[in-house]
């Protein structure tokens, strides 16, 4: 179903048409944008907080700016929807993060208008500041980059590096946007956010602020020398009416707002004077999260993401089950993690920046004093979590799959090469679904199990993962010299009754899930629960395939490899992660370093980027869902016919 859009944002399939409108009309383009999202991800899904508080800032740059020569980055892409829909992809929005549909996040491949491909956060600095050098070094020295950054982002590391660059290169012509609104998904936390805020409500300041920015307009023929000047006075009064330097001034940025993030008038003539100004400089809009719809505003977290919902009620629809479903993986990790940290009062939580997405926020409800939210600092996550591991304390920092890949070197240097005990819980480990590669956790096995003192776990079902937290915790592992990574995947799980008593799980140890004959299937973590359904398709047929669920890849149990090479010369090989260097890599190894034989098919994420859809299609399309596992029993058994 195609959404009608309103009479101005019909006539706009590209900025260039948009720029063809008076000014006076962008309020009302504003309106029928903001209306166009609100109607496709009431209907479609997907993420609708963030694009709904850029409403202004995206229609006023791609006014005043000469997109696509001039080029805006989108820090993370949540807040990218409005910058879709108004370059070229209104009549295909529908689709977005649909299997084959438009990815949920700019994408250089989908677009001219997206010149950077992004899905994780504080990036956008950089990329857009190494695109203002490149410009330069081509002899462009017009050609404006954008790069449109929030507060939240703000908190990550990366971000402050690449602004401590930008202050020394004076010649760019770099714009950071600001988007200030107080939230990344959940609140955002730590010292920056209250610098923020401190700017925005002296009142004071923006006062003079407004006025500084007048003179320097009126002086603006009088050459560089006159804003030189205005410049010096400028951030004497900032130092003096904030009782303190201006973070962004200290590192040679240009700082100009606090401004309306929902004024499109104003903020087009600003960004049409921006231009004028030369070097690195950043302007500090505010603005509200779901702007323009009342319950979005009010529960900005709940509306980051709300599925499907009516718009009209603001109810968001959920489906109705007769029978209990199973949890996500995620509650069970959170609700379990509480469990354990009442037994055990050495226990501690961190997460950078997702407590609702890992469900840290349950163990940050029941004991604030023992769960740390750190912001989008996933290496300062893995370290805080080693120093807390040097005083003796039991930390499970959680960390999406995709985004460990940033804290490697700390999960090296800090923490293994320490021999310190610390539990990572990967989250989202495998396809992500509708999020794309940016957010696939497709590497963390092979990562992972090729660094000394780490121990690689995955739970076939909720009970394991309760299980293996519980080991994790226990004196057997905290009083050892190795961390232990334990990966599970979005979504459900299979066991409506999942709180079950806690067992220790002997590290390393899988187990023989089904006997059978002729062809074995060696699987890790929750992908295992395909292969019922594929020994079910093969029945009719007389095959009957045997199951192990592995468990540990590393490290690897070798008595049941042992018991499975010699029994079989047919193996199979299933997992939710890269094929290189993965667990049927490590299969492999065992095998060839034992002398064995087999034929071994492995079955996993291949070595290609994987384009959004729902877990199972991308499964398909890899070959391990139900049929494919079949497929490949059917094929190893033709062998043996031959």
């Amino acid at each position: 179903m195609l959404i009608t859009p309103g009479p101005l944002l019909a006539q706009i399939d590209t900025p260039e048409e948009l720029r063809k409108l008076d000014k006076s009309q962008l309020v009302q383009v504003c309106q029928e944008l903001r209306q166009f999202i609100v109607d496709n991800v009431s209907v479609y899904g997907g993420h609708f907080g963030a694009s709904l508080g850029v409403v202004e800032l995206t229609v006023a740059l791609h006014y005043a700016l000469h997109t696509p020569e001039d080029q805006i980055v989108f820090d993370v892409g949540h807040q990218a929807y409005g910058h879709k829909i108004l370059t070229g992809r209104r009549n295909r929005f529908h689709t977005n993060r649909f299997y084959g549909g438009l990815s949920g996040f700019p994408k250089r491949k989908e677009s001219p208008y997206d010149a950077f491909g992004v899905g994780h956060s504080s990036t956008s600095i950089s990329a857009a500041l190494g695109m203002s050098v490149g410009a330069l070094h081509n002899g462009n020295t017009q050609q404006q980059h954008v790069a449109i950054i929030g507060d939240g982002a703000l908190t990550g590391g990366m971000a402050f590096e690449a602004m401590n660059h930008a202050g020394s290169l004076k010649d760019t012509n770099l714009l950071i946007v600001l988007n200030d609104n107080c939230m990344s998904i959940d609140p955002n936390v730590g010292a920056l956010k209250d610098y923020l805020t401190d700017i925005t409500t002296s009142h004071t300041y923006n006062r003079v602020k407004d006025e500084i920015w007048n003179l320097l307009g009126k002086m603006s023929n009088f050459g560089r020398t006159a804003q030189e000047i205005v410049s010096k006075i400028e951030n004497g009064l900032k130092a003096t009416l904030l009782h303190q330097s201006n973070l962004f001034e200290s590192l040679n940025l240009r700082y100009f707002g606090p401004v309306d993030g929902h004024d499109v008038d104003h903020l087009t003539e600003i960004f049409s004077d921006l231009k004028a100004i030369p070097g690195p400089k950043i302007l500090h809009c505010v603005t509200v999260k779901g702007k323009g719809y009342g319950p979005a505003e009010k529960d900005q977290t709940k509306w980051h993401a709300p599925g499907k919902f009516d718009k009209i009620t603001g109810e968001i629809f959920k489906k109705v089950y007769e029978k209990p479903q199973p949890p996500k993986y995620q509650e069970v990790f959170g609700n379990t993690l509480v469990e354990l940290a009442e037994q055990n009062a050495k226990i501690v939580g961190v997460t950078p920046a997702m407590p609702s997405g890992s469900s840290m926020n349950i163990m940050m409800k029941a004991m604030p004093e023992r769960a740390f939210d750190v912001g989008i600092a996933e290496q300062h996550a893995v370290t805080f979590s080693a120093g807390m591991a040097t005083q003796g304390l039991t930390v499970f920092c959680n960390i999406y799959s995709t985004f460990m890949q940033r804290a490697y070197d700390q999960v090296v240097h800090d923490v293994c090469i320490q021999e310190l005990p610390v539990v990572f819980c990967l989250d989202r480990a495998g396809f992500a679904g509708a999020d794309g590669p940016t957010h696939h956790g497709a590497y963390d096995i092979a990562f992972m199990r090729c660094i000394p003192n780490m121990i690689v776990a995955s739970p076939m079902n909720e009970q394991e993962l309760r299980n293996l937290m519980y080991t994790a915790q226990s004196d057997r592992v905290q009083s050892g010299t190795q961390s232990i990574t334990i990966r599970y995947p979005r979504g459900e799980g299979v066991m409506p009754d999942w709180r079950t008593p806690f067992e220790l799980i002997e590290i390393g140890k899988g187990r023989k899930v089904q006997d059978g004959e002729e062809v074995a299937i060696l699987t890790i973590g929750p992908i295992g629960n395909y292969v019922p359904n594929a020994c079910q398709l093969l029945e009719k047929e007389g095959l009957t395939p045997a199951h192990y669920d592995l468990r540990f890849v590393k490290p690897l149990d070798e008595a049941l490899l042992h018991e499975v090479f010699q029994k079989f010369d047919k193996v199979i090989t299933v997992e939710d992660g890269c094929l290189m260097g993965g667990m049927g890599s490590a299969v492999v190894e065992f095998m060839t370093e034992h002398g064995y034989t087999a034929k071994v098919k492995r079955l996993g994420i291949p070595d290609r980027i994987v384009e959004h859809g729902e877990q199972l299609e991308l499964h398909r399309e890899c070959g391990f869902d139900p049929e494919g596992i079949a497929r490949a029993v059917r094929e190893l058994a033709v062998l043996t016919l031959v």
